[in-house]
């Protein structure tokens, strides 16, 4: 029975004893401020040489577009064009069939020639039976019906030019000619189409040079591109980069911003416009607008994995002593893995580049071999 007691007592002393211990030992690393330390390795602010460029997807939109249709009834005779091919304002490009046009034109000048004659015949009248009004030889009511005469004549030849007018021009539309000069599209009808009043499309006529790229600006932009517009823009404001990443060798400037925001996107249109004398820029094309930003010249520049991100804002750990402090700051260009910081730190500053996950405001740190390297900030967008 008193064995069964000793070990009892054993069993409980036991855990009591390696805890006490244990305790302690925990005791004295919680006292030691350098088990606490995060480690982490860092990164001093310095300047960079710096062309900051916005980036936004953009459509390449002529400046002058037309759709061809025809404007009267018959059959297509001829077309004077090729497929794509370039145009001259004025040329001719298809003809529809003129014989009822011309006849119709032929028959209204008849019908003024007609009524020119008639009008000088009771003109004559007129003025016969004025003079015999002027000796009372003849009844003052035959003078008014000649009078009236007159008039309705004059009436009729007015109608008669009128429909000349109206013949020539149906004669003048069943020739189509280039309203500018452009370059025009792939035809819809091939000699002897049948086609009427606005139907169908014949073809399509593009401005060419100079062009257009149409892109989106969000409101809080808006400011910024006014300004923009309002002012002196340097040569190479405005540059584009193609779809295969050759840049167009060519800049362009603001032409137009849209009259109004967009009420579900929230954007607006900005039109810029550029040179186009090889027919590189085709309209629909899509490709990348580079807008210079404010990012330009010595800027700080800090690499993008310094950067944490809480609630909509951005802030890095600034080392202070053997601790770190939260600081916003106000990010600018971004490309290839650094950023621009135009707000919220100095030069010479020394932030934590590796270890961030860890850290919290006045966190202790063991700072590690500082990072160098020469971060590049040449483009990109916020």
């Amino acid at each position: 029975m008193k064995n069964r007691y000793a070990w009892l007592l054993s069993a409980v002393i036991s855990p009591v004893i390696l805890s006490s211990c244990g305790g302690d030992e925990a005791g004295q690393q919680q006292m030691n401020p350098a088990a606490m330390a995060v480690p982490v390795n860092t990164y001093q602010v310095s300047e960079q040489s710096v062309t900051g460029k916005d980036t936004y997807p953009g459509t390449v939109v002529p400046l002058q577009e037309v759709e061809l249709r025809p404007q009267v009834s018959g059959y297509i005779t001829n077309i004077y064009v090729e497929d794509g091919q370039r145009v001259k304002q004025g040329q001719k490009l298809y003809e529809i069939d003129q014989s009822k046009y011309q006849a119709g034109l032929q028959q209204a000048r008849a019908n003024l020639q007609s009524a020119k004659a008639n009008l000088a015949r009771v003109q004559k009248d007129l003025e016969r039976y004025e003079r015999l009004a002027e000796r009372d030889a003849i009844a003052k009511q035959q003078v008014d019906y000649a009078r009236t005469e007159v008039q309705t004549a004059k009436a009729q030849v007015a109608s008669a030019e009128a429909q000349v007018q109206s013949a020539s021009t149906d004669v003048g539309y069943a020739v189509i000619n280039a309203p500018f000069s452009g370059t025009i599209g792939i035809s819809q009808v091939r000699v002897g189409a049948q086609v009427s009043p606005g139907q169908p499309l014949l073809n399509t006529i593009s401005s060419m040079d100079p062009i257009a790229v149409d892109f989106a600006i969000n409101e809080q932009e808006i400011p910024r591109f006014v300004k923009l517009q309002q002012g002196n823009q340097p040569d190479s404001l405005f540059t584009l980069t193609l779809n295969n990443g050759e840049k167009y060798p060519h800049n362009g400037k603001l032409l137009a911003i849209d009259r109004a925001i967009g009420r579900q996107s929230g954007t607006t249109t900005v039109r810029v416009q550029f040179p186009n004398p090889n027919a590189v820029l085709i309209p629909g094309m899509t490709v990348t607008v580079n807008v210079l930003n404010q990012d330009i010249g010595d800027q700080l520049v800090i690499p993008n994995k310094a950067v944490a991100e809480q609630l909509g804002e951005f802030y890095v750990y600034v080392v202070q002593g053997d601790s770190v402090v939260q600081q916003n700051v106000q990010l600018g260009t971004r490309v290839n893995g650094n950023v621009v910081v135009r707000e919220g730190l100095k030069e010479g500053q020394q932030i934590v580049v590796e270890g961030i996950q860890r850290l919290r405001q006045g966190a202790k740190v063991q700072v590690g071999a500082p990072q160098g390297g020469q971060p590049q900030a040449a483009g990109g967008k916020q």
